[in-house]
């Protein structure tokens, strides 16, 4: 995978405000091209920093957390989230009160 496109992801998850959240499908047009939301997925789920890049901020095209997130699963993504603030109800959060606004890009 292209190092360059991992380290604008990364750079993406900095960006992120306490109590908000965003999609994969954000980041991966922020990269250019919506259809690499895929791609987003697979890096953000081999993250080396949570600390550093807070990957629990990203969530599915209709708020549903990851199953599979990284560091701890899906109950360690919704304490995170909670602990910043963002309901969560049935493992799901709701974009149009959580989701971070953003225009082109960074």
């Amino acid at each position: 995978m292209e190092r360059n496109l991992q380290e604008k992801v990364y750079a993406f998850l900095k960006t992120i405000p306490e109590g908000k959240v965003v999609t994969y499908g954000q980041i991966a047009e922020y990269l250019g091209n919506k259809k690499l939301a895929r791609v987003v997925g697979n890096i953000l789920h081999h993250n080396p920093d949570e600390w550093n890049y807070p990957c629990y901020k990203v969530v599915d095209c209709k708020g549903n957390l990851s199953k599979q997130f990284a560091f701890g699963g899906i109950e360690k993504q919704k304490e995170k989230l909670e602990k910043e603030g963002i309901v969560v109800s049935n493992d799901k959060v709701d974009l149009e009160r959580y989701q971070m606004s953003w225009e082109g890009k960074i």
